[in-house]
C-alpha cells in the first residue's frame, strides 16, 4: 500500500498505539528544542523528576525571545538556563546566536528524524522532512527523559503545490492563502503534508516560512519532502552528509486534499488581529503605515532579508516610518553583511536590531497606539505585540518593503509605476558563513554531575498542586468568545516574560487583556473550591507556553468548559491538572453568565468510566452535558493534579 511520508515518520517511531485517526499514539522522540520563554520551566521540571542527564540524541536549548535586559531578571534566567544545560547535557545557544527554528535547521536538522519543542512553531524543522511538533513545556521534558510523547492520531492533510511563484509574491503568500482558505482552526488535529511539481521552486527556507506558520492553522505539523531542495540547504551548511531522500510513495492516498497553485497567487496580508483575517494587498492598498518590521521565525531566510535589502537599495524609507531588521541568525546576519546588503538596509534608514524575536513575542518594539504595523511575523493576536491596542498585519518582506518606502500599504506590484522599480534578481552565496562559536556543547557525563544549578531571586520554585476533588462547586469567572489564544490567556511583552521562571508574579498578568480583574478575583477564590472559566470554538490557540495553564491553575481555575480546545494548550491543561470539558450542545456555552456557579460531583469515579458528564448551574437551575476526550492515562494525570504531582506520589 502507497504509503504519505508522514504516515512513513509517524511509523518509524511509533512505540504504542495504532495509526487510526483519533486513536492515542506514542512517539519516540529524537531531538528536543526549548526556548528561554519556555525552558526555564522545562528545566525546573527536570529538576523535579530528578533527571540525570538527557536521554535524546540532541536536545538544545535556545535564547532568542527575552533578550532585551531592562532589569536583572532575564540575565538571571539565561545563567540558569546555561547552569541546566551544562548539568543535564544540553547544547546551549547563547543569547544573539539566533531564533530557535532557524538555527536549528542550520546546525541541527535531520531528515527523517523526531523532535518536539516547547514552541509552537517547532513544526517549522518540517522543512527538512523531519516530523517536529510543538508542545508544552512538560511534554518536552519527558522527552528529554527519554519518555516517548503521546498525541491523539492526526488526520494526514495532503496539500498539491503546482506552478511556480510569480514575482512579487513568496512562500509567506502561499501559507497566508491557506489561511484565508481554511481559518487558524481548519488543521487541528491534522498533519499538513506538501508534495507536487510546484516544490521544486521553493528552496528549504521557503519552505521553512510554510512550516512555520502551519502552527496557525493549527496543526499538528507540517511535513515537506527531503529532495534536491533539502540537499542544497545541507551542502550549505557543511552537512550534506546527513542528507537522506525522503518522500511519499507514488499513488498514495490522503485522509484530506487541497490544491495550491502557486502561479495564480497575489500578494497577500493578514489584517488586524488574526493570521487568519487575509486579503489581497490590493484591498488594504492605502492605509497609512508607521512601522515596518522584517524578521522572526516565519520569515528568517537570508533570502527574505535579501530581497528587502534589494528594494530599499538607493532609496529612502518614507517620512514617518520606522523600518526595523531582526537578523535571524549569527550567521544570517553575517551572509547579509559580506553580500552588501547590510549597507543597503542601513543606508535607507533600517535599525539593526539583536538576533532574536524580539518584537514577535512582544520583547521590544511595541508600535504606537492607532497606527499600523506591518510585520512578517506569523501572528497579530491583540496586544501580542506589547501595545494593548495594536493594529498589526503580517505579509510577507516583499509587501512589507514596499510598505516601508511608500509610507502605505501598498501592492509591491505597483511599484514599478509608482517608482519605477523592477522585481530585484538575487545573487545569493552557494555557501553559508558557517559559526558554530556561540553554541556552547554538552559537558561530559562526570563533569555535568558536579554542575550545580544557578538560581537567582526570580527563579521559584513549582508550585504543588492538590488532587481533583471530587466534587466542584465554583463560580465562573470568565466567559469568552471563540479563538482565544494563549496571548490573552498569559501575555507575552517586555512586561510580563520577565517574571515566567517565578509563577506566582506572572499569575498576576493572567487574562488581564481580557479582564484587568481576573487575578485579584482569582486569588478570593484560591482557598474556597477555586474557580471555573468558559470558552468558545478552537480555545487556547497559538503559542505552546504552558505559562497559560499553570498560572490560572495556581490561582484557582479547576475546569475549562468549552466548545472545543486548540491540541497543544488541551495537554497542557490536562499536564497540570485542570479538567478540560467540551460542551456536548455548542449552544448550552450561551446559557452560562460570568458569575453562575456550575457544579460537578462524583468526579474521581466517573471520569475513568465515562467520557460523559453533567454540569449543573447552580444559579440558573439547568444542566448541561460536557464531554472529556482524556486517555486512561490523561485521566489519571488529571485526578492525580497534573503530571509531575502523580510522579512525585509514585505514580
Amino acid at each position: 500500500m502507497a504509503r504519505t511520508l508522514s504516515a512513513k515518520l509517524i511509523e518509524s517511531h511509533l512505540r504504542e498505539g495504532t495509526m487510526t485517526p483519533g486513536e492515542e499514539i506514542a512517539l519516540r522522540i529524537d531531538q528536543t528544542l526549548t526556548q528561554d520563554a519556555t525552558g526555564t520551566l522545562v528545566m525546573q521540571e527536570l529538576e523535579a523528576i530528578g533527571l540525570d542527564r538527557t536521554q535524546a540524541n540532541v536536545s538544545v536549548q535556545y535564547v532568542d525571545h527575552n533578550l532585551l535586559q531592562a532589569d536583572e531578571r532575564n540575565a538571571e534566567d539565561h545563567t540558569f538556563l546555561r547552569s541546566a544545560c551544562r548539568r543535564y547535557g544540553i547544547w546551549y545557544s547563547k543569547p544573539g546566536n539566533g531564533v530557535s527554528h532557524p538555527t536549528h535547521m542550520q546546525r541541527f536538522g535531520l531528515p527523517g528524524a523526531s523532535m518536539v519543542g516547547s514552541d509552537s512553531h517547532t513544526p517549522a524543522a518540517g522543512s527538512l522532512g523531519m516530523l517536529a511538533i510543538g508542545t508544552g513545556g512538560l511534554d518536552v521534558a519527558r522527552a528529554i527523559a527519554g519518555h516517548p510523547v503521546y498525541l491523539r492520531m492526526p488526520e494526514i492533510w495532503g496539500i498539491r503545490l503546482t506552478g511556480e511563484l510569480p514575482p512579487w509574491t513568496s512562500a509567506k503568500d502561499v501559507i497566508l492563502e491557506l489561511l484565508r482558505r481554511h481559518s487558524v482552526s481548519g488543521g487541528v488535529n491534522r498533519i499538513i503534508e506538501y508534495h507536487g511539481e510546484g516544490l521544486a521552486g521553493l528552496s528549504a527556507m521557503d519552505r521553512h516560512v510554510i512550516a512555520n506558520m502551519g502552527a496557525e492553522l493549527g496543526a499538528t505539523t507540517s511535513v515537506f519532502p527531503s529532495d534536491d531542495a533539502v540537499a542544497e540547504f545541507l551542502r550549505a551548511q557543511d552537512r550534506g552528509d546527513d542528507f537522506v531522500p525522503l518522500a511519499a510513495d507514488e499513488g498514495a492516498e490522503y485522509d484530506v486534499t487541497d490544491e495550491v497553485e502557486l502561479s495564480a497567487l497575489e500578494p497577500l496580508i493578514a489584517r488586524p488581529s488574526a493570521p487568519d483575517n487575509v486579503v489581497p494587498v490590493r484591498e488594504a492598498a492605502g492605509n497609512p503605515v508607521q512601522q515596518v518590521v522584517i524578521g522572526s521565525s516565519a520569515n528568517p531566510g537570508l533570502r527574505d532579508f535579501a530581497i528587502a535589502a534589494a528594494m530599499v537599495r538607493g532609496r529612502q524609507t518614507a517620512d514617518g516610518v520606522s523600518l526595523d531588521v531582526n537578523p535571524t541568525s549569527r550567521q544570517i546576519f553575517a551572509d547579509l553583511t559580506k553580500m552588501g546588503a547590510t549597507f543597503d538596509l542601513i543606508s535607507a534608514g533600517a535599525r539593526i536590531h539583536q538576533s532574536g524575536c524580539m518584537g514577535c513575542i512582544g520583547m521590544g518594539q511595541a508600535p504606537a497606539t492607532g497606527h499600523n504595523s506591518l510585520r512578517t511575523f506569523p501572528r497579530n493576536f491583540p496586544g501580542r505585540s506589547g501595545t494593548r491596542e495594536d493594529s498589526v498585519w503580517l505579509c510577507s518582506p516583499e509587501t512589507a518593503a514596499a510598505a516601508a518606502l511608500t509610507g502605505e500599504i501598498i501592492d509591491p506590484r505597483d511599484l514599478a509605476d509608482k517608482l519605477g522599480m523592477a522585481y530585484p534578481k538575487l545573487a545569493l552565496p552557494e555557501r553559508a558563513s558557517v559559526d558554530t562559536e556561540m553554541m556552547e556543547a554538552p559537558l561530559p557525563p562526570d563533569e555535568a554531575q558536579r554542575e550545580v544549578l544557578v538560581k537567582g531571586p526570580n527563579i521559584t520554585a513549582l508550585p504543588d498542586f492538590p488532587p481533583l476533588p471530587d466534587r466542584i462547586e465554583a463560580p465562573v469567572l470568565l466567559t469568552m468568545g471563540d479563538d482565544v489564544s494563549t496571548d490573552a490567556i498569559s501575555p507575552a511583552g517586555a512586561k510580563a516574560l520577565p517574571f515566567r521562571s517565578n509563577v506566582d508574579k506572572l499569575a498576576d498578568f493572567t487574562f488581564t487583556i481580557i479582564d484587568p480583574d481576573y487575578p485579584s478575583r482569582a486569588r478570593e477564590r484560591v482557598d474556597s473550591g477555586g474557580h471555573i472559566v468558559v470558552g468558545g470554538a478552537n480555545y487556547g490557540q497559538g503559542s505552546s507556553r504552558e505559562h497559560a495553564a499553570i498560572t490560572p491553575r495556581h490561582l484557582g481555575l479547576r475546569a475549562v468548559l468549552a466548545t472545543s480546545f486548540a491540541r497543544i494548550h488541551w495537554q497542557n491543561l490536562v499536564n497540570f491538572g485542570i479538567l478540560p470539558l467540551e460542551f456536548a450542545q455548542p449552544d448550552d456555552r450561551e446559557r452560562i453568565d460570568a458569575g453562575d456557579v456550575l457544579a460537578m460531583d462524583d468526579l474521581r469515579a466517573t471520569l475513568p468510566d465515562s467520557c460523559d458528564l453533567t454540569v449543573r448551574n447552580v444559579t440558573k437551575d439547568e444542566t448541561y452535558t460536557v464531554r472529556h476526550r482524556l486517555s486512561v492515562r490523561q485521566v489519571d494525570d488529571v485526578l492525580a493534579g497534573g503530571v509531575i504531582p502523580r510522579l512525585a506520589r509514585g505514580g
